[in-house]
C-alpha cells in the first residue's frame, strides 16, 4: 500500500523531562485534528527516523514518536555523561509513554511498535488498555527469556561459525551466559574493551538479520558510537529478559485481550522465529496474524502489511 504524496512537516516537538531525571525527545507529524497514532521504535537503542512516517497518511493521523530513552535525542545517552543504566527499564518507558501522551492532551492512541518496540507497546497496552484504541506490531518480540536464549545461545544451529566468534569474543566465563558476559564488557571502565564488544555484538546482529528482503550489512554499525550505545542498551535490556513481570507479556495477553491488533511476521524471520507472533495471536483471539512469506526481521513486504494495518485500525 503506496500512500500519496503528502506533507512531511513536524507539527511540534520537544523534551519530556521525567521525575528520575530523564530528558526524552519527542515529536508529532501529519495532521493536528487526525486519528492519534504513537509509533515506538526498536532496538532498544535505535531512536526514531523518517521510516515510520511510510505506514501513516499525514491528511488523516496525528503521529506522535519518541527516541526512548538513553539514546537518539533523548538525554542523558546510555553512554554519554550522567548515565544511569538502572533508570533504564520497560516500566519506566512505559510511564514515559503515557507521561507524554497525558502531555500532549490525547484521550487515547493507536500503538504502533516494531522489534523491541513491540514489546514496549504490548507492555504499555497491558499497564494502561484505556489508553489503547488498538495495535499495531511488526517483527512481533516479547523479550522472553526464551527469545534471548534462542538469538545470544541457540542460533549457533543456523549459523555455528559465525555463533562461535561471536560467543568468543565475550570472553565469557565457562557455564556463563553470552549475554551476561557482554554486560560485563560493555560496562567495563576501559573503552577499548567496551568498543570491541559493540563491534561484536552489532556483527552478530548483522548475521542474524540476514534472512530480511535485500538483507546486508547495516550502514548505521559503521559508527562506532552508535554501535557502542546500541549494544549497550540492548545487552542491558535482554539480560534482564525485558524486565518483563514473573507471568511475561504473554502472561498478561488478558489485559488487552477487548483491543485489536494486527501482528505482521516475516516467515523468514532467524532473529524472532514465528513462533512468538503466532503464540501471541493464539492467546489474543481479537488479533489478526500476517505471515509475510518473503520477508525476514523486516523488508519491503512487512512494511506495506504494517502500513494496510494502520489504515485498517484508524481509517475504517
Amino acid at each position: 500500500m503506496t500512500l500519496p504524496s503528502q506533507p512531511t512537516d513536524v507539527l511540534s516537538s520537544g523534551t519530556l523531562d521525567t521525575v528520575d531525571g530523564q530528558s526524552v525527545y519527542w515529536e508529532s507529524w501529519g495532521s493536528a485534528d487526525g486519528v492519534p497514532a504513537v509509533f515506538l521504535h526498536g532496538g532498544p537503542g535505535s531512536g526514531f527516523g523518517d521510516g515510520h512516517r511510510q505506514h501513516f497518511d499525514a491528511r488523516r493521523h496525528l503521529v506522535v514518536a519518541l527516541d526512548q530513552r538513553g539514546c537518539g535525542r533523548s538525554r542523558p545517552l546510555a553512554t554519554g555523561p550522567g548515565a544511569d543504566l538502572a533508570a533504564i527499564t520497560t516500566e519506566r518507558m512505559v510511564a514515559d509513554v503515557e507521561a507524554l501522551r497525558e502531555h500532549l492532551g490525547i484521550e487515547e492512541w493507536l500503538v504502533v511498535g516494531v522489534s523491541w518496540g513491540t514489546t514496549l507497546a504490548l507492555a504499555y497496552a497491558q499497564a494502561h488498555p484505556s489508553r489503547a484504541t488498538g495495535l499495531v506490531l511488526g517483527a512481533v518480540t516479547t523479550t522472553s527469556a526464551a527469545e534471548v536464549e534462542w538469538i545470544t545461545e541457540s542460533m549457533r544451529a543456523v549459523f555455528p561459525a559465525q555463533w562461535e566468534a561471536f560467543a568468543s569474543a565475550s570472553g565469557r566465563a565457562p557455564g556463563q551466559r553470552v549475554v551476561d558476559a557482554y554486560r560485563e564488557r560493555l560496562t567495563d571502565p576501559d573503552r577499548g574493551v567496551r568498543e570491541a564488544a559493540a563491534l561484536a555484538w552489532c556483527t552478530w546482529e548483522d548475521v542474524h538479520v540476514s534472512l530480511a528482503t535485500g538483507g546486508a550489512p547495516s550502514p548505521r554499525y559503521e559508527d562506532p558510537e552508535f554501535r557502542l550505545l546500541f549494544a549497550t542498551l540492548v545487552v542491558h535490556v535482554w539480560a534482564a529478559s525485558g524486565f518483563a513481570p514473573p507471568e511475561g507479556i504473554l502472561g498478561r495477553v488478558d489485559r488487552v485481550a477487548h483491543l485489536p491488533a494486527v501482528l505482521v511476521h516475516g516467515a523468514l524471520d532467524i532473529s524472532s522465529p514465528l513462533s512468538t507472533a503466532y503464540d501471541l495471536h493464539r492467546a489474543w483471539p481479537a488479533s489478526e496474524l500476517v505471515v509475510v512469506g518473503s520477508d525476514g526481521h523486516g523488508g519491503a513486504s512487512m512494511a506495506e502489511e504494517i502500513t494496510r494495518a494502520v489504515a485498517r485500525l484508524t481509517l475504517s
